[in-house]
């Protein structure tokens, strides 16, 4: 480990050296002290709605106020907002004169009571065959109107899955109802009942403002919450979330730390932790809505890093290269340094829709995920062993360093990257 140490500053450029490591931050000890404990048994996988998930969300709320950041909002660093379900209770359809199965109609609704008729002035539309299902159930429930949907039959073994709308969101302005299947629809009456509950949850986000550009903004993100307890391998059903995302939440809190003790940002940066990505990435939505995103320069959001990436050691992986400049960017300030990014090699996996980047990355921001996480030979992912000894935390810590590097030009507001273009 000692060695490392001495070749990792050997890799750097001289002139990183006294600015990046006179605080001391990036170490393993300190890489393995805060995984330790999201990952630990203790926290129970941190799932949403859990007293894991309220455990790590203050570690790390405490983390940054020991950092000396200041709350994003208000004064507490916890970013507090609501999630709704929908228990169905009931319900009775009928079209055209005849009853409808009700093992064909789904209805998503933030209403307790629901009747819809001809009368209702819902909008008729259909998802046909060969389009892409749960894209177009997800536009039609996010419309913000009230809708029916007619699905093809050759989605009958998908159907149920839409229940999945039913399970969190925000507050509802519209209902949506589906059916699978093509009545006519010339008359029909639909009545649906349902509780609804409202479930809190809390992003953590602290800020340090910036000298000279304040209301511009650099954003360091991850989230950190998991999937909790599961069904058991080989006895144990904890799934700790070491790497997902709990690496990428361990280099939030060293590069606030970081950066905070350099007090030399030109640009504010925003560190922010995301609750229920693993859920719907409610919490990076809910962030998203607070923020102008004009005035956010960039969004380095960290995704699983503990692993090494295809190219081994000292690499890492940029998802959306090619939609900013952003990645060429923290290429140029690595130079030299023996760390390399490069583009995604995933890209049938569409990974940069896939993060809590995407919320801002939708609406023009250079928001992209950093990870080495290997897409096609990840053995621990989403299972009990995703363990902080399954992970190379020096390669992680070197990972953290780097990244605190590449961002220094566009937190000193020299470098702002190209915004993401609208698709």
């Amino acid at each position: 480990m000692r060695i490392f140490g001495i070749l990792t500053l050997v890799l750097i450029p001289a002139q990183y050296i006294a600015a990046q490591d006179a605080p001391a931050i990036f170490n393993t000890a300190m890489v393995e002290k805060n995984l330790s404990f999201l990952a630990s048994d203790a926290m129970k996988g941190r799932a949403i709605y859990s007293p894991g998930i309220d455990k790590a969300a203050n570690f790390i709320a405490a983390s940054f106020q020991k950092s000396g950041l200041q709350p994003l909002q208000g004064d507490s660093f916890l970013q507090s907002f609501n999630v709704y379900s929908a228990a169905f209770r009931g319900l009775t359809a009928k079209a055209d004169q005849k009853e409808l199965l009700k093992d064909d109609v789904i209805v998503i609704t933030g209403e307790p009571e629901l009747e819809v008729t001809e009368k209702s002035g819902y909008t008729i539309s259909t998802i046909n065959a060969g389009s892409s299902l749960f894209r177009d159930a997800s536009e039609a429930v996010n419309n913000g109107r009230n809708n029916i949907v007619l699905i093809d039959e050759s989605f009958a073994q998908d159907f149920k899955r839409l229940v999945f709308f039913k399970r969190n969101f925000f507050k509802r302005t519209g209902s949506t109802i589906f059916i699978l299947g093509k009545p006519a629809l010339q008359t029909y009456t639909i009545r649906a009942s349902h509780v609804i509950k409202a479930h809190p949850l809390a992003n953590v986000a602290g800020v340090l403002p910036g000298r000279s550009r304040k209301d511009e903004y650099v954003i360091f993100s991850a989230h950190y919450d998991h999937v909790g307890i599961g069904k058991p391998v080989n006895g144990d059903s904890i799934y700790n979330g070491a790497n997902d995302d709990a690496s990428g939440t361990t280099a939030v809190m060293l590069l606030a730390d970081h950066f905070a003790a350099l007090k030399n940002n030109e640009r504010s940066i925003i560190f922010v932790a995301f609750t229920a990505e693993e859920s719907g990435g409610f919490g990076s939505q809910y962030f998203s809505r607070q923020l102008d995103p004009s005035k956010i320069a960039a969004m380095l959001n960290i995704e699983m890093i503990g692993t090494d990436s295809k190219w081994g050691r000292n690499s890492a992986y940029i998802t959306g290269f090619e939609k900013s400049s952003l990645g060429p960017i923290l290429q140029e300030n690595l130079k030299g340094s023996g760390f390399a990014f490069y583009p995604d090699p995933y890209p049938k996996e569409q990974l940069f829709y896939r993060s809590d980047n995407a919320t801002l990355a939708k609406l023009g921001v250079p928001a992209h995920t950093i990870s080495t996480s290997k897409m096609d030979n990840e053995p621990h992912y989403h299972q009990p062993g995703d363990e902080v000894g399954t992970l190379d935390l020096a390669n992680m810590t070197q990972i953290i360093r780097s990244i605190g590097i590449s961002a220094q030009s566009i937190i000193a507001g020299k470098d702002t990257p190209s915004r993401v273009k609208d698709e």
